[in-house]
């Protein structure tokens, strides 16, 4: 029996269809946006919101009989092609409204807001449309905590068949669940990331950021996003108050987010014996105090001002947010090396952050140590642990692939975009800022520069490494696998 034909195409239309009358809705409140601002684009927005709607909606209404039952090969589908067709139709607004020159620049950038990356090719933020600066932040805020587990908060429908989509996207070290069934885990991760988004926009406005800026800003910051409304992104925001906010919560969005579940429970002990946890905010302590002591005595800067650059950009690289207050370009050769290596690690597993993930470089150093050790006492069985759990070998054997792939692709995709003409600083940046999900990156794609420049071809090859980033790897990989088609 052919591959094809065991495969249900029916559920995975169907649940495409449903995700894109998800998407509508979101398009409908840019229009409502739009319309409070009496802007021309509200009408793009009408007509993009009619396409998205009636396309998802027909899809549901032709697969109404579909067989509800689906399994792994589904759930990869599904999963790798949401974030694809909803950057797709997401796009159609830049293009209407004239925002963006072309369809490939409305794809990078739409592709870039949808994963998180942050990414952009615009050259003139401050004159878009409210509508479509919101339309930008709400793509990040939609992608940040996942369309499917969004989906699986709000669509009783995916009740069947959630565990596949959650793994899928969610693939590798996925987080403790904080309830047996996963639609319940999903609706509790979207209130925490709700109330922390409330919270921020709060803070921001009482900072004096506008309202819409404050409401902007918060989406992206809880999405480890890093769009903004502003062309100077964060340092057009003088407030030292405000970089302080935006620091908190940045560093909030890359922290595995059943972590503040369970210290709203006051079961404290689960956050403060956690080990990424504890890694992860000792990466952030000793790479701020370095860099901050370092730009103290190499540049004219107060004692105060080098500390807050220094942790408001080891937070927004290390999270994979992409916010800038400081060109890190500027600054001594060695903390802009030390910056570079941030963009690898990324942020906790759980989290709306990307790259590698804190705990996968945990588990790596955890079993270098180890392998050292079994050297020296090759008879000893010596067990690895990570927060008193011992790690079976498969799991760190697929650390480690995820790891090698990663670095490979990194590798290829630098060779790529120098063969595109970029030089090789600018190469190894654009890959390393956009499969890391992070947005800005080294050279001409710099945190004070965009990716405008990059050859069409590029920004495809760019926003293939973003999908590839936002799904760990394998979750695409894996469909392009022969075995993935056989039987």
């Amino acid at each position: 029996m052919n591959i094809y034909s065991i495969i249900n195409k029916k559920i995975i239309f169907r649940l495409l269809g449903l995700l894109l009358v998800l998407e509508s809705f979101f398009l409908f409140l840019s229009l409502i946006v739009s319309a409070i601002y009496n802007e021309e684009c509200y009408k793009d927005f009408l007509i993009t919101f009619l396409i998205t709607f009636v396309v998802g909606g027909s899809a549901v209404f032709f697969t109404r009989k579909a067989k509800k039952d689906f399994g792994k090969r589904e759930g990869y589908i599904i999963v790798s092609l949401v974030w694809v067709v909803f950057s797709l139709f997401g796009a159609i607004p830049f293009v209407l409204s004239g925002s963006m020159s072309s369809f490939t620049d409305a794809f990078f950038e739409t592709m870039s807001g949808f994963t998180t990356t942050g990414a952009s090719i615009l050259n003139n933020i401050e004159s878009l449309p409210h509508g479509i600066l919101f339309w930008r932040s709400i793509t990040q805020w939609m992608g940040g905590m996942g369309i499917i587990v969004l989906s699986l908060a709000i669509l009783p429908f995916l009740g069947v068949g959630g565990v596949q989509l959650f793994s899928a996207e969610v693939p590798g070290l996925s987080p403790d669940k904080m309830h047996p069934r996963v639609r319940e885990t999903a609706q509790r991760l979207w209130i925490i990331y709700v109330g922390f988004t409330a919270i921020e926009i709060l803070l921001l406005w009482i900072g004096g950021m506008t309202f819409f800026d404050a409401i902007n800003h918060s989406f992206t910051t809880m999405a480890t996003g890093g769009y903004s409304t502003k062309q100077a992104s964060i340092a057009y925001f003088t407030s030292p108050y405000i970089q302080y906010v935006i620091t908190l919560f940045m560093f909030i969005a890359g922290v595995n987010f059943t972590l503040p579940y369970f210290a709203f429970k006051r079961d404290f002990n689960k956050v403060l014996k956690n080990e990424e946890f504890k890694t992860y905010l000792t990466i952030t302590i000793l790479f701020t105090l370095f860099i901050s002591i370092v730009l103290f005595f190499t540049t004219n800067l107060p004692a105060e001002q080098s500390f807050r650059d220094s942790v408001f950009q080891v937070v927004s690289i290390l999270t994979t947010t992409g916010y800038v207050t400081a060109d890190y370009l500027l600054w001594a050769p060695l903390l802009t090396a030390l910056i570079f290596v941030l963009m690898f690690i990324g942020g906790s597993s759980g989290s709306t952050g990307g790259g590698i993930k804190v705990i996968r470089v945990l588990i790596i150093l955890k079993n270098s140590y180890f392998e050292l050790k079994r050297l020296i006492h090759p008879k000893a069985i010596i067990p690895m642990r990570v927060n008193g759990k011992a790690i079976p070998q498969p799991l760190v054997n697929n650390v480690i692939a995820f790891v090698v792939f990663y670095l490979l692709i990194f590798l290829t995709g630098s060779v790529i975009m120098a063969g595109l003409g970029l030089d090789m600083e600018s190469s190894m940046g654009s890959v390393a800022a956009t499969l890391g999900n992070i947005g800005p990156g080294l050279g001409s794609v710099g945190p004070v520069e965009n990716f405008s420049h990059i050859p069409d071809a590029g920004k495809w090859v760019l926003s293939f490494l973003m999908l590839l980033g936002r799904l760990e790897l394998f979750t695409v990989l894996i469909i392009f696998a022969p075995s993935f088609w056989s039987k």
